[in-house]
């Protein structure tokens, strides 16, 4: 990979009419995208989604403006759709997602020692996750190929994200749950959804391992991050923190954190980079460090960044309170460590603790997050401490899940409840005390 993409033109047979093709990372090797269903190359490469035309900054304000949910009733010109001519289908399976919150913490930004410091919830989507960024492309393409059941392996918000976009979609949908290790909040969303829920006797890995060869054979249409076209409703997550974060400061941030388990917003964000430079629209030199951050109980992508490894080895026991990142096979690191590399940044893993110390710092700002989405913000915290991100950096973390999704967590982390009699003495006498 290199921060340009390949101007090469594309073998004619493989173009849609639209423009639009799949090109395998390591070989090549290009596919028309809905002449047939396919995660993987030929040689087994992760796929690309490729565009004849690239649009730019201008393209996008066409539509709408980034961030300003309230001047437009026109959905197609906020939030993911506003990029739509960056997307391979057209506006059809949405519950209005994206144009989410780029929140001032002024007290973490002053703890940290930044220059600045932005975080962008991703929680505040309509399943409260980033996933339906990505289930709103990846169920529109799944409407276009004609396929009846789609599937994924889930931690908990690709499954409540998968169910409620199915649901939209009057589609059926199947989901597979390591038993036992997933939220309860985000098990409720699915099956409230509709969603048929499979409990695994292992761990997500393995879910992924069924779900694949399932796909493989044919039942179902998988739509974990391996499927490259949920990638592409992902890398709005980068655009939207660009035009943002520009209109506020009349630049673009240094360095971009975030949480990674399957590595799909760190491939993502690299290939809406790519893009933009590719259009001109974005200097090289303007390109965010994308760092992440992973538990140290499931940190294979942390490890092979350290070791110098280009590709990770697979973790086969994984163990942290962070439910949404316990993985340890993150499927899209081929395309997340050279994102990783490429962009000057770094990974890091902190420990559950430092990540519940950071969901306690966040809720104090008033943004309630999942621990996972902590992660972001304890990794800063480390690499500051470590002087690996420096006083002077502009720097977005990015928060992926909501408070809610796991309220267990949340509650563990908070104060407890105080018992008092019921009168109004004795709360002011309990008060006093």
């Amino acid at each position: 990979m290199s921060m340009e993409l390949d101007a090469a033109p594309p073998e004619e047979s493989a173009v849609a009419e639209d423009g639009v093709w799949l090109e395998c990372i390591e070989t090549g090797e290009q596919y028309a995208p809905f002449d047939e269903i396919r995660y993987r190359s030929d040689a087994g490469g992760l796929l690309e989604v490729r565009y004849a035309d690239l649009p730019d900054f201008d393209d996008f304000a066409e539509r709408g403006s980034a961030g300003r949910r309230a001047q437009s009733d026109d959905p197609s010109s906020r939030g993911v759709w506003r990029y739509a001519d960056a997307l391979p289908v057209d506006r059809e399976v949405t519950i209005d997602e994206g144009d989410t919150p780029l929140y001032e913490v002024p007290r973490l930004e002053e703890e940290l020692g930044v220059e600045s410091l932005r975080v962008k919830h991703e929680g505040m989507n309509p399943t409260g996750s980033f996933k339906d960024r990505g289930m709103t492309v990846g169920v529109g393409v799944a409407r276009r190929l004609g396929v009846e059941r789609l599937a994924c392996a889930s931690t908990g918000n690709t499954s409540a994200a998968l169910a409620a976009y199915g649901a939209r979609a009057g589609m059926e949908t199947l989901v597979l749950l390591p038993a036992g290790k997933v939220a309860a909040g985000k098990v409720a969303q699915a099956s409230l959804h509709g969603a048929r829920i499979l409990e695994v006797d292992d761990n997500f890995d393995t879910c992924l391992d069924i779900v694949q060869e399932l796909a493989d054979r044919g039942e179902a249409y998988l739509l974990n991050s391996l499927n490259p076209f949920r990638l592409e409703g992902q890398k709005t997550i980068g655009l939207e923190i660009l035009e943002a974060f520009r209109d506020d400061y009349g630049r673009f941030p240094d360095r971009i954190v975030l949480p990674v388990g399957n590595a799909g917003n760190t491939a993502a964000l690299f290939k809406a980079f790519r893009e933009l430079v590719t259009a001109g629209a974005l200097e090289v030199d303007q390109v965010p460090k994308l760092t992440g951050v992973q538990a140290e109980g499931a940190a294979p992508m942390v490890e092979a960044i350290e070791e110098g490894r280009e590709g990770i080895e697979r973790w086969e026991t994984v163990a942290t309170r962070a439910t949404a990142i316990r993985i340890g096979n993150p499927v899209n690191a081929p395309k997340a460590i050279p994102a990783i590399r490429e962009t000057g940044g770094t990974a890091v893993a902190v420990s559950d603790v430092e990540i519940t110390d950071a969901q306690r710092s966040l809720a104090e700002e008033g943004v309630g997050v999942e621990p996972a989405s902590a992660a972001s913000v304890a990794g800063l915290r480390k690499l500051r401490e470590e002087g690996v991100v420096g006083s002077e950096e502009d720097v977005v973390c990015l928060t992926t899940g909501h408070l809610l999704k796991d309220p267990d967590a949340a509650a563990a982390a908070g104060a407890d409840p105080e018992p008092v009699a019921g009168d109004t003495d004795a709360v002011l006498e309990h008060l006093a005390e």
